[in-house]
């Protein structure tokens, strides 16, 4: 038992020296709960219009406003996670807003208001850490408005969701302040060279993901897939700056997904029968996936994807088919992301020197 012990701290300092990125996964998670729980709270108690949602909507603001900050100082974190915050709101907004349109034109459907997301995470990181952090939450408010189906009489309780989101994020991090060290951005994406004269990267990077996730709409319409919005994030968040990178991420994705929802399948039991536990275990993999992310993408898809499946299987999903859809369907976004990365508009990395 020692010696598990021992090798598990080795393999924590050598992933994490200094424990800069454990403090983070612990934030995601502490951000993660108080919205959870403050919305849970405040939508039992006040009757809100589908108020079920109220908790659910303000932890997936929270976290994934939590995930893409990345300032050092106290004040400019406050303010991206307030602004990332009201990102995904807006997203949220704009799905209700599409969605009845979309519905009445017996054309496709509402999910097409992804792609406007999925065009917004590749082409707002024209404008750096922050804008794409916008983009990412943009797609992200569209993505949770979508899959609880909401409609215009949510709209109070969307912006409810918001405010309690933004201090959800906020508190954590101010009190982790020095503590925590954001990772360093990888540079592939700031050295963006397009393959031959046109638009510039960022705007390719953006019309690949909507392209890629237009087609997943479409195959959608025509041959029904079982959850097609993971299908679309998958090639949503694939596309690099430029098809090696691209290739790299699919590649990491599918081998992180593959392994983690079979894992996440094998600890249903303990989701049905110990929630506790099964919440626990969620959020160390949440903490792992904090550490991986820089740098092991596939331990952080893996990680999430078993976080997906317990999470799911604790609040009621009892299809073993439907949860094991998420290792196909990203298979197919993501195969879909590398193919309008290679053949349009395709980024290449530049030459030494350049």
């Amino acid at each position: 038992m020692r010696s598990v012990s021992a090798t598990a701290v080795a393999w924590l300092e050598l992933v994490d020296p200094g424990g800069n990125r454990r403090i983070e996964g612990l934030r995601l998670v502490t951000a993660y709960g108080i919205a959870a729980m403050l919305g849970t709270l405040l939508g039992t108690s006040h009757g809100l219009s589908n108020g079920s949602s109220l908790g659910f909507l303000a932890a997936g603001f929270a976290l994934w406003a939590s995930v893409s900050e990345g300032r050092s100082t106290r004040g400019e974190c406050s303010r991206d996670l307030a602004i990332l915050v009201a990102a995904s709101v807006l997203g949220a907004f704009v799905m209700i807003e599409l969605a009845p349109i979309l519905r009445t034109s017996h054309w496709l459907g509402p999910e097409l208001t992804l792609v406007t997301g999925a065009f917004l995470v590749g082409y707002l990181k024209r404008f750096g850490i922050l804008g794409a952090g916008i983009g990412s939450q943009i797609y992200i408010g569209e993505l949770l408005a979508y899959s609880t189906v909401l409609t215009r009489a949510d709209l109070a309780m969307v912006a409810g969701a918001g405010v309690i989101a933004a201090i959800a994020a906020i508190v954590p991090r101010l009190l982790s302040g020095p503590a925590e060290h954001p990772a360093v951005a990888s540079t592939a994406d700031s050295l963006l060279v397009p393959a031959g004269n046109g638009p510039s990267p960022e705007l390719r990077m953006g019309l690949q993901a909507a392209i890629a996730a237009l087609a997943i709409v479409l195959l959608n319409d025509l041959v029904g897939l079982k959850e097609s919005a993971w299908a679309i994030t998958a090639c949503t968040y694939v596309i690099a700056g430029s098809a090696a990178g691209t290739i790299s991420r699919v590649r990491r994705r599918i081998v992180g997904t593959v392994i983690g929802v079979p894992i996440g399948l094998a600890c249903l039991p303990i989701a049905h029968h110990a929630p506790v536990l099964a919440w626990t275990l969620a959020a160390l993999a949440m903490i792992i996936y904090a550490m991986a992310l820089p740098e092991r993408y596939d331990i952080a898809c893996g990680a999430y994807a078993f976080t997906l499946m317990v999470t799911l299987a604790t609040t009621g999903e009892t299809s073993t088919f439907l949860l094991a859809s998420r290792a196909w369907e990203t298979l197919i976004g993501g195969a879909l992301g590398l193919a309008t990365a290679m053949l349009i508009l395709p980024l290449r990395t530049p030459q030494a020197g350049t």
